[in-house]
């Protein structure tokens, strides 16, 4: 089997580890070298880069540490093309085997990101079971698709209830991506009574003021993948226009990080409320000063997004409702928690997270802000 390189370290703000693989085109980013146990996802893309991974990397930290758990940020960066082939499967197995000592070791856990599933990650599971219902299928749905939406969903609407006095019923919300975690955005939003009233993927936007067929377009991204939009309908633009040219109670940033700068923060129209994000490291920091100087509530996305790693941790033997209620409980209660900060949200959360830090392992690094474009 073969080990994992040697590490080397990357000039970014607190100097994380970066491992180098041997098997694969990729790497591994520690963010707190030395932590006893570091687990964040798996990315696969054909430009995935190592400061890109470094910052999400930062962002599990944070994750992790506003969760109360001594545990440090990492991510995997891989090289290839995430849609179905023969080479792919091929990379996800020497990948597996490589890191396969780290994970045993427990340095290492990793799971689904952009561009993997956890089918990708059996060999790992074999010694280090997750519980069982993270493979479950629910509604039709696997379940681990559902839990960052949901907690992407929840999160949001206890910012829209501290703002008004209630939640999604006859709200609205824009979702950056529809892949797995925009489609359980999606889905959830309606169950709670909201309207999804525009989507993007790499092919374009989508809007309708009515609300989309969320089912509809799942099933067309079942068969067409990112063109279900152009699929459902006549697109209305390409995929940057989505934050400045629909109007929506709330919007999700789901895709790269540094969507959310000081233009688009400015350009965003005057009925959004709430950001909520389901991607790591959404906003600049410029664009967090402009979003709260316009008192738009910029969520954590720290918080919002830990559906998966609370189901992750979670007993072998929880239920999926089990988990869907600690995720729901854990991630309103933190969202509450940071709502009540004076400098907003986003700080609140920062603040709990550093603070953690700080008794954990002494000076933390810097909050996971997108460099300025």
């Amino acid at each position: 089997m073969t080990m994992a390189g040697e590490p080397r370290t990357l000039p970014f703000d607190g100097d994380p580890e970066v491992v180098e693989l041997k098997s694969v085109p990729g790497f591994v980013v520690f963010d707190l070298p030395g932590a006893g146990v570091s687990a964040g996802g798996t990315r696969l893309a054909p430009d995935v880069s190592v400061a890109e991974v470094a910052l999400l990397a930062r962002a599990m930290t944070y994750k992790f540490a506003a969760l109360g758990a001594q545990v440090g940020g990492a991510k995997a960066g891989l090289r290839g093309n995430p849609g179905p082939s023969p080479d792919r499967d091929a990379l996800m197995a020497r990948y597996c085997a490589e890191i396969g000592p780290l994970a045993a070791a427990g340095r290492f856990l990793t799971g689904p990101d952009m561009g993997t599933a956890e089918e990708d990650f059996a060999p790992l599971r074999e010694r280090r079971a997750g519980p069982a219902a993270i493979g479950a299928v629910v509604g039709g749905v696997p379940f681990e698709d559902l839990l960052t939406g949901y907690g992407v969903a929840a999160a949001a609407e206890a910012a829209l209830s501290a703002r008004s006095g209630w939640g999604w019923e006859g709200r609205s919300v824009a979702i950056e991506g529809f892949g797995k975690v925009g489609g359980g955005v999606a889905r959830e939003v309606t169950r709670r009574g909201g309207r999804v009233v525009a989507v993007s993927t790499v092919a374009g936007y989508i809007a309708d003021p009515a609300g989309l067929d969320v089912e509809v377009l799942l099933a067309l991204r079942r068969v067409h993948g990112d063109a279900c939009i152009s699929r459902y309908g006549r697109l209305s633009g390409p995929p940057g226009e989505l934050f400045t040219a629909v109007s929506a109670d709330v919007v999700v940033p789901g895709a790269r990080p540094g969507a959310i700068g000081a233009r688009e923060a400015g350009l965003l129209p005057a009925g959004v409320q709430v950001i909520a994000p389901a991607a790591n490291v959404p906003y600049t920091a410029a664009g967090a000063d402009r979003l709260r100087q316009r008192g738009i509530v910029a969520l954590p996305d720290f918080v919002c997004n830990a559906g998966a790693v609370i189901g992750y941790r979670s007993a072998a033997a929880a239920t999926p409702g089990e988990i869907l209620a600690a995720v729901d409980g854990t991630i309103t209660g933190l969202i509450r928690e940071a709502l009540g900060h004076p400098g907003g949200p986003l700080a609140g959360a920062c603040e709990r997270a550093a603070g953690f830090l700080r008794g954990w392992r002494g000076e933390p690094p810097p909050p996971p802000f997108a460099p300025a474009r």
